[in-house]
This record gives structure tokens, sequence and C-alpha cells, in this order.
């Protein structure tokens, strides 16, 4: 992948992205989105805190993020985004965290949102990474490691596709957060979100491996972005690892037929596009033991992250 250039008045923003500590990793973010997005950082339970856990990303724009070790959290993209005049309260039609503010201050996203979702140093020294629309889908999102090293499933994994477009009338959420006839459909809803069945949620009697099972709905996700998260228990084809990875986080990575969902061409975005298409096959864990028990582990973490 071609460097990606950071224009002189982000280096202050660079600065104050980066704190005192032992780091880990780094996080590009990068917007190939035609429309500015606001990242959100949350931090596992437990986990050391990255400052700032918001931050505004104009188009064309990329942003580093000093990682400390051992870190597990998410992020996500938040879009439509505006300040009251009157009250100064910050808010985004979708993926908002409910702060009030640019930062999330340690607010989730609000379904539907596309997740990047990362245990760093995890089990066997091995970063565990995944995209997941376990709570929905609102933009594209690709993630892709730079210099690791991993057992055949260090590469990149996303959801490149426009799922608005085509998201189910029953899940779409329409500008204005209602699921209504008409106006725009800015994002879609995952089916635990739309109806709260526990068979859709993977709770209840059906929080297991055996009874919770892909459902139509799901399989609408899973169809477009195959190494996408498409329901909780979706582990085999939708967990990535790497060992002493970078990572860029590219937002609207390969163009689309959707206005709020594409992003000027860019090479890089297109070849990692092209390459995540041409190899979307299921990607085997290794079949050794030991590092199926690391997997094992790491998916403990990460399902943590979908269930909660």
């Amino acid at each position: 992948m071609a460097k990606l250039l950071i224009s002189l008045p982000l280096l202050s923003l660079c600065s104050v992205l980066s704190f005192s500590g032992v780091f880990s990793a780094t996080f590009t973010m990068v917007n190939q989105c035609s429309y500015t997005v606001w990242p959100g950082i949350l931090s596992g339970a437990g986990t050391a805190q990255i400052s700032p856990t918001g931050f505004s990303l104009d188009p064309g724009q990329s942003v580093p993020v000093s990682v400390p070790a051992a870190w597990s959290g998410r992020l996500w993209g938040r879009t439509q985004c505006s300040q009251d005049s009157v009250t100064g309260k910050f808010a985004c039609v979708t993926g908002d965290c409910g702060s009030g503010t640019v930062e999330c201050s340690g607010g989730g996203a609000a379904p539907p949102a596309t997740l990047a979702e990362f245990t760093l140093n995890g089990a066997g020294g091995l970063d565990f990474y995944d995209v997941s629309l376990v709570d929905g889908y609102n933009l594209p999102m690709l993630v892709a490691p730079q210099g690791g090293t991993g057992a055949g499933n260090c590469t990149t994994t996303g959801c490149m596709s426009d799922l608005n477009g085509g998201c189910p009338a029953e899940l779409k959420m329409m500008s204005g957060g209602a699921a209504v006839a008409g106006g725009e459909c800015v994002a879609c809803r995952s089916a635990c979100e739309a109806f709260g069945d526990p068979k859709y949620c993977c709770s209840g009697e059906y929080a297991t491996p055996d009874t919770c099972k892909p459902s139509s709905y799901s399989q609408y996700f899973k169809a477009a972005c195959p190494r996408a998260y498409s329901y909780a228990y979706d582990d085999g084809t939708s967990t990535f690892t790497c060992a002493a990875a970078d990572y860029v986080i590219t937002f609207c990575p390969f163009p689309s037929t959707s206005q709020k969902s594409s992003g000027g061409p860019n090479s890089d975005a297109a070849d990692a596009g092209v390459s995540l298409a041409a190899n979307a096959a299921d990607t085997p864990l290794p079949p050794f033991f030991a590092v199926f028990v690391t997997v094992l582990a790491a998916v403990f973490q990460l399902r943590q992250l979908h269930l909660h």
C-alpha cells in the first residue's frame, strides 16, 4: 500500500492522539467517503483508554492513532453529525455514542453501526480482529493489517458493500430515525434490534452456538460481506489473527453506487477492495491444536464485545 499522506495542519492533531505509555500498534484511520465521518473509539473493560475517543475525519483525510499494548476495544464511524446552535449538544444520525460531544468518553455506538473490533497481544501473543455487522450497518469499512505476520489468516477483512440500498424494508433506518416509507435509508438494522426476538439476538434459550443459527436477515449481511460477522456465533469465517501489525481502517474503501456510501477513487483502497473480493472465500483456521485453543480464547473475548 502506498504511503498515506497527512497534511501539515494535522501534525498538532497527531501529537494529541498520542499519549505516554507503551504502544503496541498504530491504527491509521482513513476517510474515503464523500462526506465527513466522526470515528468513535471504545476501550474494553479493564483496558487502557485511548485519547481522544472521538474526532472529525474529513473526506480524504487520514489520522494515525497510537494504541497501547494489550488493548481491546472497538471503533466505528459516525455519520451526519452536527452541533445544536442553541444547546451546543453534538449528535449523529448514525453511530451516535450519546455523549453530547465529539468525544465519546466511554460511550458505545448506538446501533445500527459497522464495527471494527480488536484484541491486541491476546492469547499466544496474537492480535485478533474482525469487522462486525452484529449491531447492524451504517457505512462500508475495511481493516487492513500492515507489516504483520500470521498463520494463514493475517489478511484484510471488512464490508465494502452498500447494504443500505438493498436493506430489507423491515430493517431500514430512514432519515429522521424512523423505519418508515419515504426519505433516505441511512443505516440497516440488525434483526435483533428490529424485532428484539431472542432467536435473532442469540440470547435466552438461543445463547449457544447450537441453538442460535443464521437467519435470513443475517444471511443478507453475510452474502454481501463474506468476511464480516453477521451474527454473534459467526466465528469461523470472521475472526482474523496477526502478530506485530499496524492496521489501516478505511471508511468507504471502495467506490459504491450509493451516494452516502461512496468516496473518491483511491488506488490503494481499490486494490485492497479487489483483493478482498477475489479472496472472499472462507479462510480456514490453522489445523494445529495449540493455535486452535488460542483462537477460541480470543473469540470469546471478541464475543463479549458482540453481546454487550
